[in-house]
């Protein structure tokens, strides 16, 4: 396995899960009758700093629908919790307009490159072109120099 686990972050993170699909309106007992879900619901609001209760709650009490959910979204929690540990594999986000994204794209896809490596070849581009334009301005400055004289 590559990613830790880490059962108390883990359980907090299973029961922030729960809470939510709950509030979202999704069923997370496996019970028919609201009273009961109601009462279990209570139950996993109160356990929230207890992972052993949460994981308890868990085995006895959840939707048969949501294990593989719980299971995925815990996986993923868990990879970008430790992805954001370093700077390099920590995930980043722009907006883009469609339009831009779209142009991005198809360059992209035209110099085999991911979105990040063209993004980073245009940069490399417009900086060696300024950098050109800067050597440029000097070399006619100086032939001016030299021609004044």
């Amino acid at each position: 396995m590559r990613y830790q686990k880490l059962e108390n972050q883990e359980a907090s993170w299973k029961w922030s899960y729960l809470i939510r699909k709950y509030r979202e309106g999704e069923k997370i007992t496996r019970y028919a009758e609201n009273s009961l879900e109601e009462s279990k619901v209570q139950e996993l609001i109160e356990c929230q700093n207890y992972p052993e209760k949460i994981e308890e709650w868990i085995n006895n009490h959840l939707s048969a629908d949501l294990p593989v959910k719980l299971d995925q979204a815990i996986r993923a929690r868990r990879k970008r919790f430790f992805n954001a540990e370093k700077q390099s594999t920590k995930k980043k986000s722009i907006d883009l307009e469609y339009a831009v994204w779209f142009r991005l794209s198809r360059y992209s896809q035209k110099m085999k490159m991911t979105l990040s490596e063209t993004i980073m070849y245009m940069i490399d581009e417009r900086e060696s072109k300024a950098l050109y334009e800067s050597q440029m301005t000097a070399m006619k400055a100086g032939l001016k120099n030299l021609l004044k004289k």
